[in-house]
């Protein structure tokens, strides 16, 4: 079933639906006014709501309770569903509940070619993470055979204290569309979202938005010097490549780059992953993908300062020509790699493409974006990326743009000097892989990429999403909305 969102200044009341959602705390939802049930509910229906409150009981994951209404004009039932927001929240999670509201309106939207979904926020300033979160509450991507009923889902906030505004309603609605772009690149099977097809889901973004789009391909990355993802991608059978857009506004007073890890799938190279944990490695380009559909929405939203988006394209394949443990290669910041584990790849290709960033396009604030280590996991969960930075006030600038976003982050720590000796290597600069498994993996692999940054003094943020690019085994389209809350009208943190 396809979904449309359709994002509404007001309600599509359930006489024009087959079934209407009401998403909001429980008092929010007990204190709407007689003015709001009337737009959405027949007069008999509207007293239903009290009783409805009642009988859901609301764990940390939210509940919900459902009704069939008759239809006036003799068709078929119509269906109100309301969902309760838990009341947990803790200072590491966000106030709108983004994932206990993405996990209601998967569960419990109705079919049905026309839905409302009312999201009644406590305040408006929630209504961007919960419009985020409503937009990944329904997959995008799907093979399924048999025929599919298209779904059109029209969406609406019920603030407690204002309406939104038309900017912000657009601001959301673009958002969505990158969050949902996201998605739907995460979720294709490598077959489909090999690099070339990657090359012309960019090249779709560049004529949408009116970018200028440069390509680095074939044995162009080689001859320029970016050694890491050559070796990485150059065994496959279509080879890498570096891919920039770039958003240049009359007037632009900085430059910020979003560097996108984008291994389009990982097996793991010569050190090749086992039956039970390559599965799911269609999802190594979340970071790209997320670089992608913010910089989508970034565009389309004003962003005024200049914007690159630098994305490194690679399958980590097995063949004659894949890189070997032992090889030694020289990335583009010129250090030399002693390579002690092929699946170690997206640090690889990482630091390759925030060097040449740095060295060509001289930004002002970098971020590189990843689904980087396992590790993340363990240490930040799967609803938190993990995020290291050498600037104290990106780092506290990121963990709040988390909570404003719903893309949420928490620290690891930063501290170069307890985790360069990691890498050490006997015949090159660095050895690509960690020699203690239990030193701070995380935070080592971004050191790994940090030692990369040459002379750069500006502001650099890593962020690893490799928990939260997938929840219940569907893409979530993360990162988008972080990016454009942490850089929201071309903000840029001091360092």
């Amino acid at each position: 079933m396809a979904t449309e969102i359709a994002f509404c200044s007001r309600p599509l009341p359930l006489a024009e639906a087959q079934a209407l959602v009401l998403i909001g705390r429980r008092d929010r939802l007990a204190a709407l006014q007689p003015a709001d049930l009337a737009a959405l509910l027949p007069a008999d229906a509207a007293g239903l709501l009290p009783g409805m409150l009642e009988a859901v009981t609301a764990g940390d994951d939210g509940g919900a309770a459902s009704s069939f209404l008759p239809a006036t004009d003799g068709g078929a039932p119509k269906r109100f569903v309301v969902g309760v927001l838990p009341e947990a929240c803790s200072r590491h999670n966000s106030r709108a509940r983004p994932h206990a509201v993405a996990g209601l309106l998967s569960k419990h939207t109705p079919p049905g070619a026309n839905i409302s979904v009312v999201l009644a926020c406590d305040e408006a300033e929630l209504a961007f993470a919960t419009g985020c979160a409503a937009a990944r509450a329904w997959a995008v991507y799907s093979r399924k055979s048999g025929p599919s009923k298209d779904r059109k889902v029209h969406l609406s906030f019920l603030p407690g204290d204002r309406p939104l505004d038309d900017a912000e309603l657009s601001r959301i609605a673009h958002a969505a569309a990158g969050i949902r772009l996201a998605a739907r690149l995460v979720e294709m099977p490598t077959a489909d979202l090999h690099t070339d097809a990657f090359i012309d889901e960019i090249r779709h973004v560049a004529a949408d938005t009116g970018a200028t789009m440069t390509i680095l391909r074939d044995d162009v990355v080689q001859r320029a010097g970016l050694g890491g993802l050559w070796a990485v991608g150059k065994a496959a059978v279509r080879p890498p490549a570096l891919v920039i857009l770039t958003h240049s506004p009359e007037g632009a007073q900085k430059t910020v780059a979003w560097v996108g890890k984008g291994i389009v799938y990982d097996t793991g190279g010569l050190s090749l992953k086992g039956k039970s944990d390559m599965p799911g490695m269609k999802r190594d380009m979340g970071g790209a993908a997320a670089v992608l559909g913010a910089f989508a929405a970034a565009v389309h939203t004003g962003f005024p300062d200049t914007l690159h988006a630098v994305l490194c394209l690679a399958e980590n394949a097995i063949g004659p020509d894949a890189l070997r443990p032992d090889d030694i290669i020289t990335l583009y910041s010129g250090k030399t790699v002693e390579v002690s584990n092929t699946d170690a790849e997206g640090r690889l290709v990482l630091a390759d493409g925030i060097a040449w960033t740095l060295r060509n396009l001289v930004p002002d604030a970098l971020v590189d974006m990843a689904t980087l280590t396992g590790a993340a996991l363990i240490s930040t969960g799967k609803r938190h990326a993990a995020i290291v930075s050498n600037c104290e006030s990106m780092e506290a600038a990121c963990v709040e743009a988390g909570r404003q976003s719903g893309d949420l982050v928490h620290p690891l720590p930063y501290c170069p000097e307890m985790f360069r000796g990691e890498f050490k290597s006997d015949v090159a600069d660095l050895k690509n892989s960690v020699k203690d498994r239990m030193n701070a993996q995380s935070s080592c692999a971004a050191q790994f990429i940090a030692e990369h940054l040459g002379d750069f003094t500006g502001p650099w943020l890593h962020v690893d999403m490799a928990g939260p690019v997938e929840a219940d085994n569907r893409a979530t389209g993360y990162g988008v909305a972080l990016l454009l809350t942490l850089f929201e009208g071309g903000a840029l943190p001091a360092a």
